[in-house]
């Protein structure tokens, strides 16, 4: 998932590589778990940072892990990945022999490889069948699937809420009279086109009036923030003493996930002064380090757009 790009022969530079890296800071040496292993170029920075870093990657994406895997072939046994959703952090340390973590990094963007690819459908610049799926290939519902079955009120709910689009009644209302005239949307070129007449794109624009609907829906198809804060907490109760936690996001719906879940496990209650009890399960077990999420310099977003909306968030383990 991590929003880099590039293959073995090529890597480019994830979004906030340095930042990120400085923040989990594996000169320390140890066990560091990238929950979204991507095409490995945190992973790889990681392992540079020391000859006593060990690194274990996730990925829902196989192709990713056989790419990232070619790429830190060098690291030898310091590297293994593993074929899982980034929630199941708690069961690959267990099934690595390992009893906690020293560093924990989660990269919650889609990757180039997935977002440049011309048949996963995650982009409106490739005419690909709608499928977003992380897992090209598994059991999960396509996009294409999802809207067919979505009532219309249901499909406006997921666009606006995770897309932050205005206009989603307008969309959800196009996309279900177009299914019901027996023409149900199947690629990612009618989606786009459907969504840029309903929406209306003035000339100029920087951003395509499909990029929020299309944000939305990927983010349906994989459930990429339910369970985003139970995450959090899981990663946390993996790390030794003194270990790190760094997670970028690319929305404001995940950044406001993260930004809760730190403050509660930093001991700030949220709940309601009148309430006798804390209710939300505040604890103290993290200092904060970025009391400001970290986001990207002129110069990264202008050699690549696509880290404009990336916040880093990190915390230190108690």
């Amino acid at each position: 998932m991590a929003a880099s790009g590039g293959g073995p022969e090529a890597p480019h530079r994830p979004v906030l590589l340095f930042e990120a890296v400085g923040l989990l800071a594996p000169e320390r040496g140890g066990l560091f778990v990238d929950a979204t292993l991507g095409l490995g170029g945190h992973s790889e920075a990681i392992l540079e940072a020391s000859p006593d870093t060990r690194v274990v990657g996730i990925d829902l994406d196989r192709e990713a892990i056989r790419l990232a895997s070619e790429r830190l072939a060098r690291f030898g046994t310091r590297f293994r990945a593993a074929h899982a959703n980034f929630r199941e952090i708690s069961r690959i340390v267990d099934e690595a022999g390992q009893h906690g973590a020293d560093g924990v990094l989660a990269d919650l963007g889609v990757s180039s490889l997935q977002f440049d690819s011309p048949v996963r459908g995650f982009s409106f610049r490739h005419d690909a069948p709608l499928d977003m799926r992380m897992d090209a290939g598994g059991a999960g519902e396509t996009a294409a699937e999802l809207l067919e079955r979505l009532p219309e009120e249901e499909i406006a709910r997921v666009i606006y809420e995770y897309g932050e689009e205005r206009k989603s009644r307008r969309i959800a209302r196009w996309i279900v009279e177009r299914r019901e005239r027996g023409e149900p949307l199947k690629t990612t070129g009618e989606l786009a086109a459907l969504v840029a007449r309903a929406v209306g794109h003035k000339r100029g624009e920087r951003i395509h009036p499909a990029t929020r609907t299309f944000q939305a829906l990927r983010i349906a198809v994989n459930g990429e923030l339910e369970g985003l804060d139970g995450f959090v907490e899981t990663a946390v109760d993996l790390l030794q003493t003194g270990g790190r936690l760094a997670v970028i996001s690319f929305h404001s719906l995940e950044d406001r996930v993260m930004k809760r879940a730190l403050r509660r496990l930093s001991g700030q209650c949220e709940c309601d002064r009148r309430v006798p009890a804390c209710m939300c399960g505040a604890r103290k077990v993290v200092e904060v380090l970025t009391r400001r999420p970290v986001v990207p310099n002129e110069q990264e977003v202008e050699e690549n757009p696509r880290a404009r909306s990336a916040k880093l968030r990190a915390c230190l383990k108690l």
